[in-house]
């Protein structure tokens, strides 16, 4: 962090906002840890401000004097509307409403980018691949109610990063075999465009349980999520385990189009909510075989380490704390 930050700009509220909750965090002065925090349904409130109010009110804070909100959207101008969400909102207005001295609003996975290189060795575990190299491009993937997409690139003074702040989750997907294109035309006329996130995220792996149960000839209700990762971890139900195992794989071709892109050399990192989750079964999955079956570039990428953040939600709100620091603008 940067040791600088005049102490005038504390209290500094954080906020990580998905498509399904909404995380608060406080920190208090230079280089301090972050407390008090909380996690909301976003659905339990009209608006992100009067999320911001509860938590204020439920943690018994006075108003903060910067906010730094880390959200899934693109960040465009002044409105901020949510992909996945209803929420939206001017940020000029909301800084006014909330009487903050700066608020800076950014995509939740720039900000979760920022935090990367300061993670220590336990908040991620590697799959596979060798060592990052020092000072190249890092890439940045997840999967949770969207696809998050970004990635740093480092300044040419070599001392600071660049976060990326793109929608690489709606690019067109593609597959690698009959039976993923097979699913994917299933996709196609349901959707009409296909992109990565309607078939890596969560809503996206309740579509593919259901495209691969009908490519298979078999009539299935639909599941959440989290009930489709449950059974396939648990070996309850075969459909389940081929849609998480179908995931992995178009994950790990997803994630070696963003290195190649990249030029990730200083490793991709998988974040967002579903991963995690599946633990060793993501390390046995086809995911690094498919995300080094790029041809002639498969001794490149086998060089690439991947490594799955084990804890997004603490890391995001780190990286909306580390842009403050950096003076970052919209």
């Amino acid at each position: 962090m940067n040791r600088s930050a005049p102490p005038h700009s504390f209290p500094r509220l954080l906020a990580d906002v998905g498509g399904t909750n909404v995380r608060f965090a406080s920190q208090f002065i230079a280089n301090g840890p972050l407390q008090q925090t909380g996690s909301y349904a976003c659905a339990d409130f009209e608006t992100l401000c009067d999320a911001i109010c509860h938590h204020l009110w439920r943690e018994g804070l006075g108003p903060p004097r910067c906010s730094a909100i880390g959200i899934a959207t693109p960040v465009t101008g002044d409105h901020v509307r949510m992909t996945n969400h209803r929420w939206t909102f001017s940020i000029k207005a909301m800084q006014e409403a909330l009487g903050l001295q700066r608020l800076l609003v950014l995509n939740d996975f720039a900000a979760l980018a920022m935090a990367l290189p300061a993670l220590p060795a336990d908040a991620r575990c590697q799959v596979g691949g060798g060592a990052a190299v020092q000072g190249a491009p890092i890439a940045l993937i997840g999967p949770g109610t969207g696809l998050g997409v970004s990635g740093l690139l480092p300044a040419f003074s070599g001392e600071s990063w660049l976060p990326i702040s793109g929608e690489g989750g709606h690019v067109s997907l593609s597959g690698h075999d009959a039976e993923e294109r097979a699913v994917l035309d299933i996709l196609q006329r349901r959707f009409g465009h296909v992109s990565a996130e309607r078939a890596l995220s969560g809503p996206g792996l309740e579509n593919l349980y259901l495209a691969v149960a009908q490519v298979h000839g078999l009539r299935v209700d639909g599941l959440l999520a989290q009930e489709i990762s449950a059974a396939a971890l648990a070996r309850s139900d075969a459909i389940a385990e081929a849609a998480l195992e179908m995931f992995c794989s178009l994950l790990g071709g997803a994630a070696g189009n963003l290195a190649l892109t990249l030029g990730a050399r200083g490793g991709v990192y998988i974040g967002g909510g579903i991963v995690p989750r599946l633990g060793d079964r993501f390390a046995a999955s086809k995911f690094r075989q498919r995300f080094e079956a790029k041809g002639r570039f498969r001794a490149y990428l086998s060089d690439i380490p991947s490594f799955v953040v084990r804890s997004s939600e603490q890391a995001a709100l780190l990286g909306a704390c580390r842009a403050l620091d950096l003076g970052m603008v919209h």
